[in-house]
């Protein structure tokens, strides 16, 4: 099973624009990728800049689509940065997200990713036929 940590950082919320994190909490957190690698559930992960930081939301409201640039009024929860992993099951994932050094006031989610063995088995066929290469 695929799950998505997903970490919210409340730093973010106010940063400013240039922000970076501290090099001992990247070292910190670089050990902890570490143990993921190494035991090979690891999928993909990445840290994201703060809102204030080159970024946009675009929204859709009858059938158009709308960009404001950041950073955004009223944000409560901010996304940091996400791992995604693949492990036996909820429980092991819960283990790991568990573990993750994180700061005070930060949180993490931990969501399942979709898998083409959550439809029916007549879906299955369709989806693979239709899209070969979207689910592995």
């Amino acid at each position: 099973m695929r799950f998505m940590m997903i970490m919210f950082e409340k730093d973010y919320e106010n940063a400013k624009p240039g922000w970076v994190p501290d090099l001992k909490d990247m070292e910190v957190m670089g050990k902890y990728n570490e143990e993921l690698q190494k035991a090979g559930v690891l999928l993909a992960l990445d840290g994201l800049t703060p809102p204030s930081t080159m970024s946009a939301r675009v929204t859709f409201r009858a059938g158009k689509s709308k960009v404001t640039d950041g950073p955004f009024p009223e944000t409560k929860e901010v996304v940091g940065g996400y791992w995604i992993i693949q492990v036996k099951s909820r429980e092991e994932a819960l283990e790991w997200a568990l573990r993750i050094p994180g700061e005070d006031n930060a949180m993490v989610e931990v969501r399942r990713m979709f898998d083409v063995t959550d439809f029916d088995p007549e879906t299955q066929k369709e989806i693979q036929k239709k899209f070969p290469d979207a689910w592995r």
